[in-house]
């Protein structure tokens, strides 16, 4: 059985972290939650980490803008924008920089999962507890 992804949730609204960690976990996958890109790329789960799913809007360095420095750093981790104001143009930019998927809030529970299954080469679905 392939190893289960580590994923980072990283979201400035406390509501939107818990929401998405309790899913995350009730399919038996790993997760940590972040306020801020800046305490994610500071913390030791960084090496820990194979998928990200960030807010793209944030105080601070924005989701696009952590991915970028990812790759920068040559740990270009698998990444997820999620957004509340979706724009196309910030979409292009994304999926053009090697972004995984793009999700405008709110999305579904099986368009995260699959985002996360794409991501990461992990089948989600079947983990469900």
């Amino acid at each position: 059985m392939p190893i289960k992804p580590s994923i980072a949730i990283i979201d400035d609204d406390e509501a939107v972290r818990d929401g998405l960690i309790a899913l995350v976990r009730s399919h038996d996958l790993l997760a940590k939650a972040f306020a801020s890109a800046d305490e994610f790329l500071n913390s030791y789960r960084l090496s820990l980490t194979t998928c990200v799913i960030s807010d793209v809007k944030m105080p601070g360095i924005s989701g696009l803008e952590l991915y970028g420095r990812l790759v920068a750093r040559g740990t270009p981790i698998p990444t997820i924008l999620v957004t509340a104001y979706p724009d196309e143009q910030t979409r292009a930019r994304a999926l053009g920089a090697g972004v995984s998927a793009y999700l405008a809030k709110p999305f579904s529970e099986s368009e995260l999962l699959d985002a996360i299954g794409l991501a990461t080469g992990y089948n989600v679905l079947s983990t469900k507890r």
